[in-house]
């Protein structure tokens, strides 16, 4: 029994600090990715970021590279006002559904939708020649130490550290030859971008822009070679400064348009980067930041920094957030963990190894990429983060909002990085103004606001497509209703009034609209037209339709954004007309339905899918990131939906795996959650890469970057929050640890891990049982502690930490 309080004496206090400390410092030993062999692919590299830049290093032993990005670098302007006249077209969409016309109602669909959203784009490539070909055939070691955020490379004697640092935002590389041997190294920068490089002194100064307007590549009207258009006087503008800082006698010049180093045994290279965009609706131009100023300031102020002060100050801030968790699921076995990362990956796939410190590994490298890739206000982490080498790059590396943008944010409240959660909740606030103007010239809609399929740094809201775009994604409008879950899902993990106050006018105009759009139909309310994400129904034998009416996904997610917003308003105190209206909606809304194979229908119809394994399942909303379905208050819908997932089959892409192993987890399924999570990290080969024993598919790649293929960090994301939602899961006012733990994990420890209600809990435990749990309240309040039939009232005062054992 949860029930001996233990005296928290000062010794013990201090005991467990020790404890706490070294776990940390071994933790950050150990999370270690190695390789013997430089990376030939992009899937190979090790990326490194700071929330606004970042790099994915090759470390070549000759010639080093390491391809730039900067999160704010995006093609386009703000979003203008739409000259098209919609008036009519929703109308004409509903009747024909009235009439049951689906085939009319498709193609009457594809009228409401407006511009593709702009491509995210590669700032350039910082190249390191060493002047030693030979040394391509030394031995190599590549190492990204997720501990303390460094990657290293060294070869033939030399040995260089990356790390991108937030405090003081540049990407810093140093160079150091062992036994004083001379430096001969040649650096040099380009980008892909209309640009000019001047080099004075010990630095190569590059200014350039970006298209102002740009098309996807799957946009085949054009050629990809006018795909991007471009214009000095418009678009985001961007500058790029190298900077050589020679150490121990090493020497620079600036040699035709190079900086080159000799002499000495040291050297440190700095790259800071500055863009125009100063918000989602400025123009980058006329009302754009001063970057060539701020880049300018900025790399005074680091060449006057000594060294190893960037470098104690980056490490420093980094683990002051990701040592907040710790998690031991057991050792590996020695022979298998002295192996290269892309060996054990292969491993663990092709033998189904066991290798618990690799699957602790990726759960740790998901908070890694999170901690590198989220901390700029207003632009939340894209489909690859912030990495991506293509101007052209797989749908446009932009915001996806039918799952994976919200996705790359499950991770951040559970693990414990509350504060990188801000960029997309900011990021809301800003689609909500935007999306206001959608709903209203699209839809004719005057109260709240909504989001489609796709949004760019611009927080364009319009279901895209320029209509001519399929409705299997493009006509999909509950975007808004998805992403304003995470307002009050921020404000159930922190109570946090002040940012609910802030923010609930943005939850509120997503709910407004979910009532706004619905119609009566067959005596329930239920949504007109809806499609489920990406995927169709076989209306008859060779017709394949995805528009419909009272789609499920759509239901669920306007039921949870109304009982999410009616509870936010209650916390509040405030609303009490709108928490009605919420209320009765809600009882009229249409209701889930169990299918004839027992699956949770998809459509209102139960229809067969026309891809009975599809990649998708966001009809499963309402019981994964929805909470509205559980296995405790609705059983059969519960059963329903594990019937969803055995039909659909285990193979399917990174992202929709790391989405199952969530499902699962909230199923209590631990056995099929870790099947599931395994799959996640089955070895995926770089997608270039032709050899014959190349592996494709769903999975993670030699880097530990999530496979969809090709790369999505979501997967990557979706992964993590998985692992968590195995451990603990919680209500505002219950939390459940070990919930779907695997008899692979029969025996470990969790540190720093979140619940609902302000409280971060450290729990261990051996033979499936916990033996050890302790429990901090933030704020202060009460909760149901539960693990199995184990049940502990708790109640405590903010700040109180309470320590319980069985």
């Amino acid at each position: 029994m949860l029930n001996r309080l233990f005296t928290t004496m000062n010794r013990c206090i201090a005991a467990i600090v020790l404890v706490a400390f070294s776990q940390c410092t071994a933790q950050a030993r150990d999370l270690l990715l190695r390789y013997d062999r430089p990376a030939r692919f992009f899937e190979e590299s090790l990326v490194i970021g700071n929330g606004r830049m970042g790099a994915a290093v090759y470390g070549s032993a000759g010639c080093d590279r390491l391809s730039l990005n900067d999160i704010t670098l995006w093609t386009g302007e703000p979003v203008a006002a739409t000259a098209t006249d919609y008036s009519g077209c929703l109308e004409r969409v509903r009747r024909l559904l009235d009439a049951d016309d689906y085939v009319g109602a498709e193609a009457a669909n594809m009228m409401l939708q407006g511009p593709y959203s702009e491509n995210y784009q590669p700032l350039g490539n910082l190249f390191i020649n060493y002047g030693t070909p030979s040394a391509d055939g030394e031995a190599i070691e590549r190492t990204l130490n997720i501990g303390n955020a460094i990657a290293s490379t060294e070869v033939a004697g030399c040995r260089r550290e990356y790390f991108a640092s937030s405090p003081d935002s540049v990407i810093v590389i140093r160079v150091c030859n062992a036994g004083k041997k001379a430096l001969h190294i040649v650096v040099s920068y380009d980008t892909p971008l209309p640009h000019s490089t001047m080099a004075r002194d010990n630095m190569l100064i590059t200014d350039g822009y970006a298209a102002y307007h740009s098309f996807p590549v799957y946009y085949h009207a054009v050629p990809d070679s006018l795909k991007h258009l471009y214009d000095p006087r418009r678009g985001i503008h961007f500058r790029t400064i190298v900077a050589v800082k020679p150490l121990k006698g090493a020497r620079v010049a600036a040699v035709n348009g190079t900086l080159r180093i000799e002499g000495g045994s040291e050297a440190a290279i700095y790259v800071v980067n500055e863009t125009s965009f100063n918000g989602f609706d400025r123009d980058p131009v006329a009302a754009g930041k001063d970057y060539k100023a701020m880049a300018s300031r900025r790399i005074a102020r680091v060449m006057k920094r000594d060294f190893k002060a960037l470098r104690r100050d980056h490490i420093a801030d980094y683990q002051r957030l990701f040592n907040r968790v710790t998690l031991d699921l057991g050792a590996t076995a020695p022979e298998i963990k002295a192996l290269p990362t892309d060996e054990q990956l292969r491993l663990y796939t092709a033998r189904h190894q066991r290798n618990p410190e690799l699957e602790a590994l990726y759960f740790q490298m998901g908070r890694y990429l999170l901690i590198s890739c989220s901390r700029t206000e207003g632009v939340p982490a894209n489909l690859q983060g912030l990495w991506n080498e293509k101007l052209l790059p797989p749908w446009s590396s932009n915001y996806t909002t039918n799952i994976n943008m919200e996705e790359n944010y499950w991770l951040a409240e559970v693990t414990n990085l509350s504060e990188l959660h801000s960029p997309l909740l900011s990021f809301i606030a800003r689609l909500a103004v935007n999306g206001r103007h959608t709903a209203r010239s699209l839809y004719g809609m005057e109260r709240g606001w909504c989001l489609g399929h796709n949004s760019d740094v611009w927080a364009r809201t319009c279901p895209v497509g320029l209509q001519k775009g399929d409705p299997l994604w493009a006509s999909w409008n509950m975007g808004g209703a998805w992403v304003a879950s995470h307002i009050y899902e921020h404000y159930a993990f922190t109570l946090d009034r002040d940012f609910l106050d802030q923010y609930y006018h943005c939850l509120k105009g997503a709910a407004e609209f979910c009532i706004d759009w619905l119609v009566e139909k067959e005596g329930f309310l239920m949504t007109s037209p809806g499609t489920s994400p990406e995927n169709r129904f076989v209306l008859r034998p060779g017709v394949n339709i995805a528009t419909s009416y009272g789609t499920t996904s759509d239901l669920a997610m306007t039921r949870q954004c109304l009982l999410d917003a009616s509870r936010a308003a209650k916390a509040l105190g405030r609303d009490e007309d709108f928490i009605a209206e919420a209320n009765a909606v809600l009882a009229r809304l249409a209701p889930y339905k169990t299918g004839r194979r027992g699956s949770l229908q998809e459509w209102w119809r139960d229809w067969e899918e026309s891809d009975t394994c599809h990649r998708h399942q966001s009809h499963l909303y309402g019981l994964f990131p929805g909470n509205h379905i559980t296995v405790d208050s609705t059983p059969g819908l519960a059963r329903a939906c594990h019937r969803t997932l055995e039909l659909r089959g285990p193979e399917s892409t990174g992202w929709s795996t790391g989405w199952r192993v969530n499902l699962y987890a909230r199923l209590a399924d631990g056995a099929m959650a870790y099947s599931t999570y395994r799959r996640l990290l089955k070895y995926i080969s770089p997608d270039d890469y032709r050899g014959d024993d190349a592996v494709r598919g769903g999975g993670t790649y030699p880097n530990l970057l999530d496979a969809h293929a090709p790369f999505q960090i979501d997967g990557n994301f979706g992964g993590a929050a998985g692992v968590a939602e195995m451990l603990i899961q919680s209500t505002p006012g219950s939390i459940t640890l070990l919930p779907a733990l695997p008899g692979e994990w029969a025996s470990g420890s969790v540190k720093g891990l979140c619940a609902r209600g302000g409280f971060t809990l450290d729990f261990s435990w051996a033979h499936g049982q916990v033996t050890s749990v302790t429990i901090h309240s933030k704020r202060g309040g009460s909760t149901t502690l539960r693990h199995g039939s184990t049940v502990t009232p708790v109640s405590l005062t903010p700040g109180q930490t309470l320590t319980l054992r069985p």
